[in-house]
């Protein structure tokens, strides 16, 4: 299973607030089979397999456009972990594992 983190930027818009946006993006992962997500400040999380992210990650990036933005700026990191299953809150898990807590 892969983990992407998703930032899609609208750029050509009537205001400077991207909420409504991010909401629609929330609406069309929603929408999405064979992944789960977690929306924070900056980003989206998506996590499945990687042809699913793939189709997802298509979705996002024409959402604005659909919603009438000119131009959109997609940025995408996955980390795609073979040798063992891997997930967003397991990352976390290890981690305050070696800080004590």
């Amino acid at each position: 299973m892969a983990i992407a983190e998703v930032t899609v930027i609208p750029i050509g818009t009537a205001t400077t607030s991207l909420s409504s946006y991010v909401a629609e993006m929330q609406r069309i992962l929603k929408q999405q089979e064979g992944i789960t997500y977690e929306l924070t400040s900056m980003s989206t999380i998506i996590e499945g397999e990687l042809p699913m992210i793939w189709r997802a990650i298509e979705a996002l990036h024409e959402a604005p456009f659909l919603s009438g933005a000119k131009r959109v700026s997609t940025s995408v990191k996955i980390d795609d972990r073979r040798d063992r299953a891997s997930s967003s809150k397991q990352k976390i898990q290890s981690v305050q594992e070696k800080l004590g807590g």
